[in-house]
């Protein structure tokens, strides 16, 4: 403990406020989250779901349903220890607890529209209240106590809605889950308004920037590793052949690109562009997003490359395309306003490459999946390859964020 209260971070101006070993440490259960996100979609809706446009909307949007909790979570948890003293022994509580809720909603997620729904339920119930009913009884500034309150009481209210839901058949339950989760991300995009308390302005939040950015660059770096996860799991799980090699190949490759698409060169000076934004929380915010978008088509690509490689030579069902060609194509989109934030400009190969993904997916709707997956690295090798040379024989481009 450095200090008697969780104090709010001042700016940049205190120095580097590097993410602490406990944040990591959640972190890693966010590893164990993602794959059972990934083993959901792939056994839910691309095996089972996948073969019609319905089917895949409906059991596609169950799991994103779960990945948005798990994402409200990790989002709350980052802005939290981005604000406040992160060291502060109660700080280490709301992580703690935040680690411990993560968890019990990872073992729970396969099973998380039937028998295990309640247990999903209780688990995030409990770390989205249990955050700023702390912070309330801690924090001693009244304006930082009156936005807790507010958020206690949205989330207290909304949490009713996940427990009631978890003892409802499914399709009641998706409905009502669904709404908690809207009324809790309009909360927070209008300032967590209440009725006689008022709301706040995004804008004049406190935040270090530099952590906040790590924080995103990091939960990257675990949507990431899931695809390499996935990847190198379902290869080694049965005998190699061509075709599962070239899709491993294949796999990795796209790995590495949406590496090298991320860093270069917005990626590397996201806290930069966070402090030299006049409203650093509005950016925060905004990344926020872009990050989800970018998570989300990450999942969905490691997905895709697992189902190739179960079925290199097969035939490719809707879902399946949606999977190894949509989830690039979302990324790209994430990462095209994600360079709008940090240099407010979007080069034209992102769009481009949007373009391709999209008109290719029925051309190669007839053919075998292995087709497909290795026409999405090649789409995406071309954007790092525009990158790189818009970037030779010229400076580092400063960060010049529109916010």
């Amino acid at each position: 403990m450095r200090t008697p209260e969780p104090a709010v971070l001042a700016g940049p101006e205190q120095g580097p406020n590097r993410a602490t070993f406990l944040e990591l440490f959640f972190d890693l259960v966010f590893v164990f989250a993602l794959t059972r996100i990934s083993a959901r979609a792939f056994e839910d809706l691309a095996l089972e779901g996948g073969k019609t446009g319905w089917t895949a909307l409906t059991g596609g949007g169950k799991t994103l349903l779960l990945l948005l909790a798990l994402w409200s979570v990790w989002q709350g948890t980052a802005w939290t220890t981005s604000r406040y003293d992160p060291y502060h022994i109660w700080l280490q509580v709301i992580v703690i607890t935040a680690l411990v809720g993560s968890m019990v909603m990872g073992v729970a997620i396969p099973r998380a529209f039937s028998s295990a729904g309640l247990a999903f339920a209780v688990a995030y119930v409990v770390v989205q209240v249990s955050r700023p009913g702390i912070l309330l009884l801690t924090l001693r500034r009244l304006r930082h106590r009156r936005l807790k309150l507010r958020m206690l009481i949205i989330f207290g209210t909304t949490g009713v809605l996940w427990l009631v839901g978890a003892l409802l058949p499914t399709t009641a339950r998706v409905t009502l889950w669904t709404l908690a989760l809207l009324l809790q991300y309009l909360g927070a995009r209008f300032g967590w308004p209440v009725p006689g308390l008022g709301r706040s302005t995004v804008s004049r939040w406190d935040i270090h920037g530099e952590h906040l950015a790590e924080r995103y660059q990091q939960f990257f770096l675990v949507a990431l590793g899931e695809t390499i996860l996935i990847a190198g799991v379902s290869y080694s799980r049965d005998a190699a052949s061509v075709p599962r090699t070239a899709a491993f190949a294949a796999a990795l490759l796209t790995s590495v690109l949406l590496w090298r698409i991320y860093v270069q060169r917005a990626g590397q000076i996201l806290g930069e562009a966070v402090t030299r934004a006049a409203h650093p929380a509005t950016i925060g915010r905004s990344a926020a997003d872009t990050h989800l978008v970018m998570v989300i088509g990450v999942v969905s690509t490691a997905i895709g490359y697992e189902l190739v490689n179960e079925h290199p030579t097969g035939h490719n069902q809707v879902g399946w395309l949606a999977m190894i060609l949509g989830g690039p194509a979302l990324f790209l989109a994430g990462r095209a306003r994600f360079e709008y934030e940090v240099f407010g400009r979007v080069s034209r190969s992102r769009w481009i490459a949007i373009l391709v993904l999209v008109v290719i997916a029925p051309v190669l709707r007839p053919g075998p999946p292995l087709v497909a997956a290795v026409a999405a690295p090649l789409v995406l090798l071309a954007v790092a390859v525009a990158d790189a040379r818009r970037a030779q024989g010229h400076p580092p481009e400063p960060a010049a964020p529109p916010f």
